[in-house]
Order: structure tokens, then sequence, then C-alpha cells
């Protein structure tokens, strides 16, 4: 059995997944989180195998509780402990390779990448473009590498996917020099995401993903849309930063940057006043006072008007990327929605289409708000466009990139 074990380090979390990548079975995941913070939560849960039907014969097993956990390192003790008491037993499963979600990798990283001193100090140095991901990022990779020290460590980078982008669509119209000395330009984020969910979409259909234009629209909390082409990542909503783009629960999305320098000169706000504002009280949350999608759709249906007001913002920011994409693309063969929002909330991607007749988007009312689980489409038989709910699974994705490139 070869087994990847990935791993998702974030500021004061640490979340992991131990996955057989020849079946692509999930054998066990768990989070454990308020790093650093008491008390520490943990949960850990353990999958069935699968028999040779590949049927499951019984029910995740979840083991969940509490206590200090004081830094990244000390999590990895405690994530051990939990695959001693609970399995499976990493004795009889050993991980052949570690694979590591990274955030930021500039346009110096664009595939799965053998960690190195020399990388883990540039993503240290890349740590100035997103400083709330990377420093936990490598704080990860290096507690790892002490507890894991003879196997192969690699990097996966969100950002990877998005090196496709054309210079017109990743270039800031600003001074050269100065976007050049400082790294400023659009790089991208959730790629891992979007690469699994077009690849799963085009497997779903039977196609091959070099002859298909896709959209895809990974809303969660973070949100963010790309436009595929041939399987190639050639425009997407997020930036120099993950707050550029889309409506998202606490970030603002695109905003004038002249009203930044509003807000400096007459309402005094700081630098750091206005990167709190943007990205933590901006978005759902700031409209509304509530940044969770389920709270804004109840509020809609209690006649709420921040609640109304924050669902037509959010859905008017989707058509417009939507528009804009269709128009780069010239043309759409399938639009995917994925993500908590998007594999989630009908009433959204019922919203976000509504206008798309126009490029031969028809979407199916019962198929839309079905609860079903994988894959599905809930466009009619007859849309020219296929519309797809895919489940994400970044692991997967993760574990897939770090087994290739053993």
């Amino acid at each position: 059995m070869s087994v990847i074990l990935v791993i998702n380090s974030g500021s004061s979390s640490l979340k992991y997944s131990l996955i057989d990548i020849e079946g692509e079975n999930e054998l066990a995941s768990g989070l454990i989180e308020r790093i650093g913070q008491p008390p520490g939560a943990i949960t850990h849960t353990v999958r069935p195998p699968l028999n040779a039907d590949a049927v499951v014969t019984m029910l995740d097993a979840s083991y969940s509780s509490e206590r200090q956990v004081a830094d990244h390192e000390a999590a990895f003790a405690v994530m051990l402990e939990q695959f001693a008491e609970h399995g499976p037993r990493l004795a009889e499963h050993p991980p052949a390779a570690v694979g590591h979600r990274v955030v930021h990798g500039g346009a110096r990283f664009y595939e799965p990448t053998p960690i190195t001193r020399d990388v883990e100090e540039q993503i240290d140095e890349l740590s100035v473009l997103a400083p709330l991901h990377n420093p936990a990022n490598l704080a990860g990779i290096r507690a790892a590498k002490r507890v894991f020290a003879d196997v192969p460590h690699l990097a996966i980078f969100d950002t990877a996917f998005h090196q496709t982008l054309p210079p017109a669509a990743y270039t800031y119209a600003i001074d050269a020099e100065i976007a050049a000395a400082h790294r400023v330009r659009r790089y991208g984020f959730h790629g891992t995401s979007h690469q699994f969910v077009s690849e799963s979409a085009a497997a779903f259909l039977g196609r091959d993903p070099a002859g298909l234009r896709q959209i895809v629209f990974h809303l969660g909390n973070g949100a963010s849309v790309t436009a595929i082409d041939g399987g190639r990542s050639v425009e997407t909503s997020m930036g120099l930063t993950p707050l550029e783009g889309l409506v998202m629960g606490t970030r603002s999305g695109d905003i004038d940057p002249a009203a930044l320098v509003h807000l400096s000169r007459r309402a005094g706000c700081s630098i750091d006043d206005l990167d709190a504002l943007l990205n933590t009280r901006s978005g759902l949350k700031g409209l509304a006072g509530r940044s969770d999608m389920r709270d804004i759709l109840a509020g809609v249906d209690a006649g709420d008007d921040a609640a109304t007001l924050a669902f037509d913002v959010y859905i008017h920011r989707l058509r417009a990327y939507a528009g804009a994409y269709i128009a780069q693309l010239g043309g759409v063969d399938v639009i995917s929605f994925t993500a908590g929002v998007g594999e989630n909330a009908a009433p959204v991607r019922a919203a976000a289409v509504a206008t798309l007749g126009f490029a031969g988007v028809e979407l199916d009312a019962a198929r839309n708000i079905a609860r079903e689980r994988g894959i599905r489409r809930i466009s009619t038989d007859a849309s020219r466009v296929a519309v797809l709910v895919v489940p994400t699974n970044e692991e997967l994705q993760i574990a897939r990139q770090t087994a290739g490139m053993l």
C-alpha cells in the first residue's frame, strides 16, 4: 500500500489526512484547533476499509477531545498519539511521503516541489505576500520533517495551478518597475481546488479536459472563480493576495483603491486599520453582521433588509465574473460549484446562473435543490452548458501530486 500523509498547517490549526493513493481511499483524517490557545480541540476520524466491491462496510469512527496544545511541534505529537490510540497504526500504514499545502508560491513554484532548506527559505521570503499563511505552513513543514525525517516532503502550492495565466491576465496596470521590484502581480489562490474540480468535472462528463472551456466557482468563507481553458487556468479572481475578487465571508473582494485613500485621509484609518477592515470586517459580515451564508439566507427568508442586500451584492459579483469569463473564454461548456457555499447553497447557485441563458445555461430546479452527495449535474438535459456541483477534495489532490513526484 502506498500511503501519503497530507498536512495543512494553519496559524492555530493542524489538519491532516492519511490517504491510500492506490485506491484513493482516505484511511483517517484529523483536525487540531486552537494551537497555543486554551484549550486545544482535537478531532480524529477513522474511515472504514472498503470491501472487494468498493463498498463501505462500517460507519466512520470519530473521536474528540480537548487539551492544551502549545505549538505545532506539540500538535504533531498529538497527531501521532491519535493514530496510535485510535488507528490506523502508522507502523502498519507508513507514509511513503508527506505532502504539504503551502498557500503562496509566488512566481517561483509551479509544480510539486521537494522541500529542501533552500525551498524553506524561499517559502519564508514569500511570507511578505501571505503573512497569515506561509509562516504557519512553514511551521508545519519543519515540525513534520522532525517527526518524519526519513521520507520525502513535498510542497503543493495553492498558486501553482495559476502559473499558466497569460501576462495580460496577471499584470496590473501600475508602474512596471515598482511592480517588478515588489513582485506585484496577480497570483491567484485555491488552485489545488480549482484543478481538482475541473479534472473531476471532465471525468464525470466523459470528456477530455483539453477540449473544455470551464468556469469553477469555489465558494466558501473565502471565495474565488477561475476560467479554465483546455485544463489550464487562464483567468482567476484572486490577485496578489486572497483579498481581491468575489464578495466573501469577511473579505470585501473588489473595491476602488481610492476608497482606501479616502478613508485614510478623511477617517484617519491607518494601514493596519484598513487591512483589518478589508479582511475581517467586510464582505457578508460587513454588510449584514453575519459571515455565514446560511445565516444570510435565513435573514433573506425573514425579510431582513441587510441580509437581502448582502445576498444581492454577493450574487451581483458572481454574475459579473461569470459574464466576464464567458467573454474571455469565447463561450463556456461547464460551470461547476464547489466548497461549503457552492456545494450546499442551492439559492446561491440558482441566482448566480439565472441570467446566463444567453450562454446556453438552463438550470433544472429540482436537481438543484435535491440533497445528494457526490458530483452531480444540476442543469437540464437540454442545456448546452453542463452545470455541476463538484465536492472538492484538496487533500486527495495534494496526495495525487505528491505521489506523482515520488
